[in-house]
C-alpha cells in the first residue's frame, strides 16, 4: 500500500503544550500551570443568552460571514475600544476561533515560496499554518533584554524580497511582552517602506495591564495592509464557544471567507448569539477579571523575585516566562524534573520555538489559592536545585 500520509504535515511537530498536561491528567495531586484557559465560568448573562437562543429555536446556518447583528457589534466594539472602524458589511467576518482566522489568513495571502515573519517565542500555531499554506516561515528570534518586543531593527533585517506577511503576536503568548504605541510606530514604518502585509492577532488586547492597548491597525497607513484578528475565548472567558473574528481590506476577507465557506460553512450559531450579548454588555465583567488577572500577576513577580529567579515583568496576557538558565537545565529538562518531583506541570519555552530555550511559561489564569500552592513547590524545587549545583 501507497503511503497515505502527506510529507508536509507528517513533519510538522505536534503541540509542545500538551505534552505535560497529558501527563498530570493521569497523576495524583499533580498542579497545571500550563493551560491557557481562564478559570473563570463564562459570565452569566452570556450563557443566559446563548439558553434563549436555543429555547426560541436558534439552531440554524447564518450566513458564512457570521450574523450581521453580530458583526455590526463588532465594529461598535472595536471603534469605541480601539479607534478602529470595519464596514460589518465585508470588513469583518466571524470564525471559529481566533485559530481559524490566522489560517484561512494566511492560506488567501501566500503563495509557494512567500516569506512569513514571524516573532519567536510565540503561540505554537503561526509556524504550522505558514507551513500548511505553502509559505515559507522566517523565525526573529525576540530578545529578553528587549521585554520580548519585535525592534524595527530586528524586522527590517529579517526582511527579503520574499517577504509578504508580518506576524504580530501581541500581547505576547508565552511572554506576556506587550507592543506600546512607540514601538508600533518604529516597525510601522518599516512596513510601509517595504510594503509588506500584517497579521496582528490581538486575541489578549483586553488584558494589557501598563496601559490601554493600542492595534497597529489603528496607525496611519497600517489599516489597509493589516489583518486583524481577535476572539472571545480569553477576554470574555468562553473558550470553548469556539468564536473569532477577522477584520481588513474587503478583497482580503472576501477570499478568507471563500475557504471558510467550503472548509466550516459558519461558526456555531449558538455561540456568535452569545457573543452579541458579550459585546453588548459585559464591559464590568471582563474588568473584574482583568484586575484579578493582574492581582496574579504581581503576585507571582514578586515570589520569582523572592526565589532569585530572574524574570521581566509581563504586562500583557496571564503568562509570566521566567528564565531557568541558572540552573544549568534545558527548558525540557527542568520543566520534566519539576513535574515528576514536584507534581507541577509548566511548558518549556521551546514549545513556542527554538529560542525559548532557558524558560518556562507559567499560566496564572488559575485561582490564587493554586498559584500558591505550586509556587510553593517550585520554590521547594528550586531550593533543590541550588544546593544540588551548589550555589
Amino acid at each position: 500500500m501507497r503511503n497515505p500520509l502527506s510529507k508536509t504535515i507528517v513533519n510538522i511537530e505536534p503541540s509542545g503544550i500538551r505534552k505535560f498536561f497529558d501527563i498530570v491528567t493521569e497523576m495524583d495531586d499533580a498542579i497545571s500551570l500550563g493551560v491557557g484557559e481562564p478559570d473563570f465560568d463564562t459570565p452569566w448573562r452570556i450563557r443566559d443568552e446563548a439558553i434563549y437562543s436555543l429555547e426560541k429555536g436558534r439552531t440554524f446556518y447564518t450566513s458564512n460571514a457570521g450574523l450581521k447583528e453580530l458583526k455590526e457589534e463588532i465594529s461598535a466594539y472595536l471603534h469605541r475600544k480601539y479607534d478602529l472602524s470595519y464596514d460589518p458589511a465585508g470588513e469583518i467576518f466571524v470564525t471559529v476561533g481566533g485559530s481559524e482566522a490566522i489560517d484561512v489568513a494566511l492560506r488567501a495571502m501566500l503563495d509557494p515560496g512567500d516569506e512569513v515573519l514571524i516573532p519567536q517565542p510565540s503561540y505554537v500555531s503561526y509556524e504550522p499554518c505558514t507551513i500548511l499554506a505553502n509559505g515559507t516561515p522566517v523565525i526573529i528570534d525576540l530578545k529578553e533584554e528587549n521585554e520580548f518586543r519585535l525592534t524595527a531593527r530586528e524586522l527590517e533585517e529579517a526582511i527579503t524580497d520574499r517577504t509578504k506577511i508580518l506576524v504580530l503576536p501581541f500581547p505576547n503568548n508565552p511572554t506576556g511582552a506587550i507592543m506600546e504605541r512607540q514601538d508600533l510606530e518604529a516597525i510601522a514604518e518599516v512596513i510601509i517602506k517595504h510594503d509588506i502585509f500584517v497579521l496582528t492577532d490581538e486575541i489578549y488586547s483586553e488584558l494589557s495591564y501598563k496601559n490601554e492597548h493600542v492595534s497597529i491597525a489603528s496607525l496611519p497607513g497600517l489599516k489597509e495592509r493589516t489583518i486583524y484578528i481577535n476572539g472571545f475565548s480569553k477576554a470574555f472567558a468562553m473558550t470553548g464557544w469556539r468564536l473569532g473574528y477577522a477584520c481588513g481590506p474587503k478583497e482580503i476577507i472576501a477570499q478568507m471567507l471563500k475557504i471558510h465557506q467550503f472548509a466550516i460553512m459558519c461558526a456555531p450559531t449558538t455561540s456568535q448569539y452569545a457573543a452579541v450579548e458579550a459585546l453588548r454588555s459585559c464591559d464590568a465583567e471582563v474588568a473584574e477579571m482583568k484586575e484579578e488577572y493582574n492581582g496574579r500577576r504581581r503576585y507571582l513577580v514578586k515570589r520569582f523575585a523572592d526565589m532569585g529567579v530572574k524574570c521581566f515583568e509581563p504586562f500583557g496576557a496571564f503568562y509570566i516566562f521566567p528564565s531557568i538558565r541558572q540552573f544549568g537545565l534545558t527548558s525540557d529538562e527542568f520543566a520534566t524534573q519539576l513535574l515528576h518531583r514536584k507534581k507541577v506541570a509548566v511548558v518549556p519555552g521551546t514549545a513556542f520555538g527554538k529560542s525559548g530555550e532557558g524558560f518556562i511559561r507559567i499560566s496564572y489564569a488559575y485561582s490564587l489559592e493554586q498559584l500558591k500552592l505550586a509556587l510553593d513547590r517550585i520554590e521547594e524545587f528550586v531550593t533543590e536545585l541550588k544546593a544540588e549545583k551548589g550555589f
